[in-house]
């Protein structure tokens, strides 16, 4: 079959093209030698698209709480009031003030609930809305947002090796994350949507790697519940994702995944991956997870794309080249019709390059530790809109032995390294950032490898308890974060 003059630089002997620099910083994104490219190609493979979207109930939601519930009345929560953060006046966009480990055992429904709680107008009965859109800070507004990426797979329900309902509750978490403050948005990336390589162990605990993926085998198991059914309905998976996303957006919060760019860590229905021979499967995995109501993607590795500094690399397996990854994050927007999704490179720093990939954001730039520098990096990439690296208040890699205080200085530090908040640069958290996880716990790399059932007695509670950190102290340093939040939610 012949190929397309894009196609053609993708062919597996072939070198990736070597990167030039560009003497104009604000030149458009992709040339118009490149975009005449990528029209080609994409009017070339029409036939050959298969994505064909969410098709499932057009108000998840209010399936999702009919099933859980019996009915589609929606109380107000009591508790929520019990609980909500009192640091100051935080007006309309209220959070609550509680363990994280007592939210993990309560209901779906009262988290349901709580969030429409927290979220009802004055005067009137919490409800679902009939229509829930995502909250609009323009086509620009991952430039300039808040990243927190949290791992389903670690809060999932666990009983004894079976991992499940990860969606759901993180779902209970929702009421005690600060909602998107009036300059920017928070955005609440999972670590996982779809099943691991080797998906044999999903929906199991013990190794499984997280930085793997197994494409175009539905969603992972370890995200979702087979119980959810009531008089002959059943939530089906992508219904389940499609009702997480849409309770974030009604919590005021935009949403994101993470996904690996290193062809030896993913398959395509357990088949090795290949960029020349699945390009196509990897950009329709992405537009179904957008198409679920996902704002934004995190890219493993993309620093690397064209063997950029391949001697940092810590991946498997190739990466796409320069020109392909263009044509990935503009497919990725064009089958979407989704001008304003946020593409995050991680390890991308200010270079030109990265905003040529089409990139909206890179979390290395600027240390967190220095307010000056932080500011300093704030200055140097103000007049560009189109994209900016900002700091990393702990990622992936983090060995939890930072100290709380330190914590909180890099979170205070990146939320006011900025002389206009509309203009700030990009930030990046951790779960364990706002809810300290347990001084016994894995860093976060091991997390994200491992399953691990963390119950004392093979109760479900107890493996809560052992997530998080329940002393004192990390009460303290949650109702600190709070109030960093509150000092940044109207500017």
């Amino acid at each position: 079959m012949k190929v397309s003059a894009i196609q053609s630089l993708y062919m597996p002997n072939m070198m990736p093209l070597n990167n030039k620099k560009v003497s104009n910083p604000i030149a458009p994104a992709v040339s118009k030698t490149t975009a005449s490219a990528l029209e080609l190609s994409s009017n070339y493979n029409k036939h050959l698209v298969n994505f064909k979207g969410y098709y499932g109930d057009s108000n998840p939601a209010k399936k999702l709480f009919w099933i859980l519930k019996g009915n589609s009345d929606v109380y107000e929560d009591q508790e929520t009031y019990k609980t909500l953060y009192k640091g100051g006046n935080t007006g309309w966009k209220k959070w609550v003030s509680e363990n994280p480990e007592n939210l993990l055992k309560r209901s779906p429904m009262d988290a349901i609930q709580s969030i429409c709680t927290l979220t009802k107008k004055n005067d009137h009965y919490p409800e679902i809305p009939n229509n829930i859109k995502t909250p609009d800070y323009g086509d620009k507004w991952g430039r300039r947002a808040n990243y927190i990426e949290i791992n389903p797979r670690t809060v999932a329900l666990t009983e004894g090796d079976r991992k499940s309902e990860g969606l759901l509750n993180v779902m209970k978490l929702l009421p005690a994350i600060p909602p998107s403050p009036k300059s920017f948005a928070n955005c609440v990336v999972l670590s996982q949507l779809y099943p691991a390589m080797y998906r044999e162990n999903d929906g199991k605990t013990g190794r499984s790697s997280l930085y793997t993926v197994d494409l175009h085998s539905g969603i992972s198991k370890n995200l979702t519940s087979d119980k959810l059914c009531r008089d002959g309905q059943r939530m089906g998976d992508d219904e389940q994702v499609k009702a997480f996303n849409d309770m974030a957006h009604l919590r005021g919060l935009k949403t994101g995944i993470r996904m690996p760019l290193s062809a030896g860590q993913m398959t395509v229905k357990g088949e090795p991956f290949n960029w020349y021979k699945h390009e196509k499967a990897f950009i329709d995995a992405c537009c179904w997870a957008v198409d679920l109501g996902f704002d934004a993607i995190f890219f493993d590795s993309a620093k690397h794309v064209g063997n950029h500094e391949m001697h940092y690399y810590c991946g498997v397996g190739e990466v796409p080249n320069f020109q392909q990854m263009q044509y990935i994050t503009q497919q990725i927007r064009s089958k979407t019709g989704r001008n304003d999704i946020a593409l995050v490179g991680e390890k991308c720093d200010m270079h030109p390059r990265n905003r040529e990939m089409g990139l909206t954001a890179g979390n290395d730039w600027g240390r967190a530790d220095d307010f000056n520098n932080i500011l300093h990096e704030y200055d140097k990439q103000s007049w560009n809109d189109e994209y900016a690296a900002g700091p990393v208040i702990s990622d992936d890699n983090d060995n939890c032995q930072m100290s709380l205080e330190q914590r909180l200085n890099r979170i205070k530090n990146a939320f006011n390294g900025h002389r206009d908040a509309g203009w700030r640069l990009p930030s990046y958290m951790q779960m364990h950032d706002i809810f300290p996880t347990s001084p016994y716990a894995k860093n976060t790399h091991e997390l994200m490898e491992y399953g691990e059932n963390k119950s004392t007695y093979g109760d479900v509670a107890s493996h809560y308890n052992n997530i998080f950190n329940t002393s004192d102290h990390a009460k303290w340093y949650r109702d600190a974060v709070s109030n960093e939040f509150l000092n940044v939610m109207y500017q």
